[in-house]
C-alpha cells in the first residue's frame, strides 16, 4: 500500500458544534490514548506506532499537510467521549483512532456516528466493538482471533484440563468464552473460570486456586501492561516450577515487557498476531526504525496496530484524493489489504474487522534476551465472532 501523507477536514454531527473550517490543505487525525496510569504503555507504544509511519511515509498525502493530535484519555470514558468531541467539533479531525480499552472505544461510538467520522481501533480487542459504529475499523485483534487457535492448539498437544484466568471486562470475557467453548467442543475440560478484578489485580489468591487444581495448563488474558505483575506472581506461587504449562493470548507476554518479566515468563505458548522477532523483510525494517526513533525501545503489538491505522488512513486518502467526506474514506478502508510487519493485513469490507495471521510462540531465549519466537501459524483468520453470525 503506497503511502504518502494524510488530511483531515470535518463532517459534524448536527449536535456537534460547528466551527470555521480548517485550511483545505490540512487533514487532523487525533488519537486517543492512555499515557498515564496503569495502561501508559499502551499510549506510549501506540503513539510511537504511528509517529513511526509519519516519519517514514511523509506528513503529507495527496496534497494534504497531516496535522496529528494526541490526547491522554487518563483511562476514562468520559474523558475519552470529551476529547473525542473536542477533535471532531474544534479540531475538525476527519478519523480518530488509538482507544486503549474497550469501554473507551465504545463511548466515542455514537461521535462517529453522528459525525460521520471514521474511528480506527488501534487496540480495543472485544469483538463486538465494530458493530457499535458503522464508522468503527479496527486494525488491531479481537480476543476470539487469538483464543480459538489456542484452544485448537492446546488440544492437539496433550492438554486435556485447563483453569481459565481473565481480566473482568469485556476482552477478558471474550477470551474465556471462545477459548472455552472451543475447548470444551473439543473435548476438553474447564476446571475452572476465574474473573479478576481489572482494577488493581491481585492474582496470588487466584493462583493458589489454580494450584490446587491441578490442571494440565491455566490459559490467561490480562491487558497489555499488566504481564509483569501476573507472571512474577506466577513464578511466585510455583506455578512455573508445578508442572502447569501456562499458555494465552499474547498479551500476557507483551513484546514490551517480556525483559522486564524476566525468565518466569521461559516456555509461555501464546497465540497472537504479532511478535517482534517475526522474520520477515517488512518486520526487520520496522524494528530498526521503530527502536532508533525510540532510544531502544522495543515495539509491541500495540505499536504494529497503529503503524497499520496510520497506513490505512492514508491509503484512504491517497483513494479519495484528499477529499475527507467519511463515508468516501471509509468505503476506501473497506476490502484495502497490505503487507503489515505482522504480515498480510486485510480490512474485512462486510465487518471492518481485520483479517490476518495468527501465530503460535513459545517464549525463548535468543542471544540473552527474552522473545516470543513464532514456531507455527494460521493465515487468513477471520474474528471468531463476526463468522459465527453470519
Amino acid at each position: 500500500m503506497k503511502s504518502k501523507p494524510l488530511v483531515f477536514a470535518t463532517a459534524l454531527a448536527a449536535t456537534l458544534l460547528a466551527a470555521p473550517a480548517f485550511a483545505d490543505d490540512t487533514v487532523t487525525i487525533g488519537m486517543i490514548v492512555p499515557m498515564t496510569g496503569p495502561s501508559q504503555s499502551t499510549g506510549k507504544q501506540e503513539q510511537a506506532g504511528a509517529k513511526l509511519y509519519m516519519q517514514l511515509h511523509g506528513d503529507t498525502v495527496a496534497g494534504k499537510k497531516i496535522n496529528f493530535e494526541i490526547k491522554d484519555d487518563t483511562g476514562a470514558a468520559d474523558v475519552t467521549k470529551r476529547l473525542a468531541q473536542e477533535l471532531v467539533a474544534n479540531d475538525h479531525a476527519a478519523a480518530l483512532m488509538g482507544f486503549g480499552l474497550t469501554p473507551l472505544a465504545l463511548a466515542v461510538a455514537p461521535i462517529a456516528t453522528e459525525a460521520k467520522v471514521p474511528e480506527i481501533v488501534t487496540a480495543a480487542a472485544t469483538a463486538m466493538i465494530t458493530e457499535k459504529s458503522p464508522y468503527i475499523v479496527r486494525t488491531s485483534t479481537t480476543l476470539p482471533q487469538a483464543s480459538v487457535p489456542m484452544a485448537q492448539w492446546a488440544l492437539k498437544n496433550g492438554i486435556k484440563k485447563v483453569v481459565t484466568i481473565v481480566s473482568d471486562y469485556g476482552p477478558g470475557l471474550d477470551a474465556e468464552k471462545w477459548f472455552g467453548s472451543a475447548f470444551t467442543a473439543g473435548g476438553g475440560t474447564i476446571a475452572e473460570a476465574i474473573r479478576v478484578p481489572l482494577k488493581n489485580p491481585d492474582f496470588a489468591p487466584f493462583l493458589q486456586r489454580v494450584k490446587d487444581d491441578a490442571p494440565d495448563a491455566v490459559f490467561v488474558f490480562v491487558p497489555s501492561g499488566f504481564g509483569s505483575v501476573f507472571m512474577k506472581q506466577f513464578s511466585e506461587r510455583g506455578l512455573d516450577k508445578s508442572g502447569i504449562k501456562l499458555i494465552g493470548t499474547g498479551d500476557v507476554t507483551d513484546d514490551d515487557l517480556l525483559a522486564d518479566i524476566g525468565d518466569p515468563a521461559l516456555g509461555a505458548v501464546t497465540a497472537h498476531h504479532y511478535s517482534v522477532a517475526h522474520d520477515s523483510p517488512e518486520n526487520k525494517a520496522f524494528v530498526e526504525a521503530f527502536e532508533k526513533a525510540n532510544g531502544g525501545m522495543r515495539p509491541n503489538f500495540m505499536a504494529v496496530a497503529a503503524y497499520d491505522g496510520m497506513a490505512l488512513i492514508y491509503h484512504a486518502l491517497e483513494v479519495t484524493k484528499g477529499a475527507t467526506d467519511g463515508d468516501a474514506l471509509l468505503a476506501a478502508m473497506k476490502g484495502a489489504s497490505w503487507i503489515s510487519p505482522r504480515g498480510k493485513v486485510t480490512i474485512d469490507p462486510e465487518t471492518r474487522d481485520i483479517i490476518q495471521t495468527i501465530y503460535f510462540r513459545k517464549v525463548e531465549k535468543v542471544d540473552g534476551q527474552l522473545y516470543n519466537v513464532e514456531f507455527d501459524s494460521i493465515p487468513d483468520v477471520k474474528d471468531p465472532y463476526k463468522a459465527s453470525k453470519h
